[in-house]
């Protein structure tokens, strides 16, 4: 009866559900899927790729890991077309049967030998958010030129200095979300492309949730071509100049 009575009081294992948004990275998917497996050896963890109607195949290739990994470990969630970036968090979310969302990109600049020390940082601090940060000691950017080191440095040097919130990299795509929290946050965003990153991290500040930081290296895609351009620059500066208003 005594350990009947010791296994209801256990805690649940966390699960995590890892939403990686994909769009014509059939060179990065099969990479990236092999080194979450290699570095979660010890977690309980799904892998939910929401791909936006790759013409190159990237489907195809996920296709191909279900049948090695499994189709519940690997969950494949299509989408027509390109519908930006906070739908895909919405809609892989609608999937999502761990009790942690880990949001990533495809393109390896997020590398998956950081996850643990992730869900290490979550499980000491009780922190309902991680995010990765290449702005303290130990974190860094790797493969950007100069001018895109500095637009990126100065991107969030404006937003510290205008928006007070509280963590080091407001545009770093590289987190971990208590699902609840996520959820919550994520129904009061309404911006989209790369400030949706900021206008999540900045409401949460906002919101009062407990927030951590880990150190990480990002480094620039290898294959494929970067789908940040003067468009998402000028969104950015339109974004900043909402979350000013409105939170």
């Amino acid at each position: 009866m005594q350990i009947r009575m010791d296994e209801q009081h256990q805690k649940p294992k966390n699960k995590y559900s890892i939403i990686v948004p994909t769009y014509n990275e059939h060179l990065n998917i099969g990479l990236i899927v092999y080194l979450i497996f290699k570095h979660l050896r010890d977690a309980d963890f799904e892998i939910i790729v929401v791909d936006d109607g790759s013409p190159d195949g990237t489907q195809d290739v996920v296709k191909q890991l279900q049948q090695v990994y499994g189709e519940d470990r690997i969950l494949l969630r299509a989408r027509p077309r390109k519908l930006g970036l906070g739908t895909a968090y919405i809609h892989g979310m609608k999937h999502a049967s761990g009790n942690f969302v880990v949001i990533m990109d495809a393109d390896l600049s997020h590398h998956p030998k950081y996850l643990p020390s992730f869900i290490r940082k979550q499980l000491e601090t009780g922190a309902d958010i991680v995010t990765g940060t290449r702005y303290v000691k130990g974190g860094g950017v790797h493969g950007w030129n100069l001018m895109r080191k500095l637009t990126s440095r100065g991107a969030n040097v404006l937003a510290q200095t205008l928006l007070w919130p509280g963590v080091s990299d407001l545009t770093g795509s590289f987190r971990l979300y208590r699902k609840s929290v996520l959820e919550d946050i994520i129904s009061c965003c309404v911006s989209k492309g790369y400030v949706f990153q900021m206008e999540m991290i900045v409401r949460a500040s906002r919101k009062g949730y407990h927030i951590e930081e880990v150190p990480i290296t990002f480094v620039d895609r290898v294959f494929g071509s970067s789908k940040l351009g003067g468009s998402e620059i000028v969104e950015y500066l339109k974004g900043l100049a909402y979350l000013l208003v409105t939170t």
